[in-house]
């Protein structure tokens, strides 16, 4: 093991979270000519050693990064795991004859795999989808002065800013604002608070009996205009209509052609006239 390098064991932030931090402060930072001498072992011998002390020697600036990111109420060690998950991929990516340092490349990355994670987790319901709800969602949260909602000239400094619309601030204001809320009471719940979950004040229409009536109204009218109709045709169209469209086991036009020694093309004709007489019928 590489002198001042964390064990393998050690490497991800677990239960002991200022033990972690502490180990990973303790590792120096690499010199200018060191980076650029792992950085091009890497770049073009594919030496793992090398990744593995670029990726130690940068731990610390992750732990920084996540946070920066503390109001989300987010485990600050899992933020640290994600965080180190996107040095990890800059290390890979990182091309040494660009001229810049691996921690100026690698914070987009660090922040990008944090931001996933916040998404992901910050809310049961996805408050952003797309690239600009993203950069909006981050950056209202950086620009929101207090617990207040913002004042229109505030939102409009902000869109302006962003080169957003106003009214997607004032959405994702909106959005940041809510909170999760189950839709059954808590299992510890008391009477003071059980009012408060959804299932006791969310109106359920498929219970409403005007609603229920009136299906069932609907359905009977259905069924005695369509047994009237039926019965109103030719004995043969009311069987071809009963197995071709009633029965569990539908016939075919070629199974009613050999029952009544007709072509398939006559059992087809039969069962279209017949359908017309009944939407004729229904329809009166």
């Amino acid at each position: 093991m590489t002198k001042g390098l964390l064990p393998v064991d050690q490497m991800v932030p677990g239960a002991n979270l200022p033990a972690y931090v502490q180990a990973v402060s303790s590792i120096p930072v690499l010199s200018v000519e060191r980076e650029r001498e792992l950085a091009d072992d890497l770049f073009y011998n594919q030496n793992l050693q090398a990744a593995r002390e670029l990726v130690m020697s940068h731990l610390r600036f992750v732990v920084h990064i996540a946070r920066s990111y503390s109001g989300y109420g987010l485990s600050e060690a899992d933020l640290i795991q994600e965080g180190n998950v996107g040095l990890m991929k800059a290390v890979k990516r990182f091309n040494p004859e660009k001229g810049v340092r691996l921690v100026s490349f690698a914070v987009h990355w660090i922040k990008a795999e944090m931001h996933e994670f916040i998404l992901r987790n910050w809310r049961i319901v996805k408050v952003a989808t797309t690239k600009a709800q993203r950069k909006l969602f981050f950056n209202l949260r950086g620009a929101k002065k207090s617990l207040s909602w913002l004042s229109s000239e505030e939102a409009q400094a902000i869109a302006e800013d962003l080169g957003v619309d106003v009214r997607e601030v004032q959405r994702m204001e909106g959005r940041l604002s809510s909170r999760d809320l189950g839709y059954d009471q808590p299992v510890d719940a008391d009477d003071d608070e059980s009012w408060q979950s959804p299932q006791y004040y969310l109106e359920d229409h498929s219970a409403d009996p005007s609603v229920i009536l009136e299906s069932s109204d609907w359905q009977d009218s259905s069924e005695t205009q369509l047994h009237t109709a039926m019965s109103a045709l030719d004995e043969r169209s009311r069987d071809i209509l009963s197995q071709r469209w009633l029965a569990d086991k539908k016939a075919t036009l070629h199974d009613l052609a050999a029952q009544y020694s007709v072509s398939a093309e006559r059992i087809r004709q039969l069962e279209q006239s017949a359908m017309e007489k009944l939407r004729v019928a229904i329809s009166v």
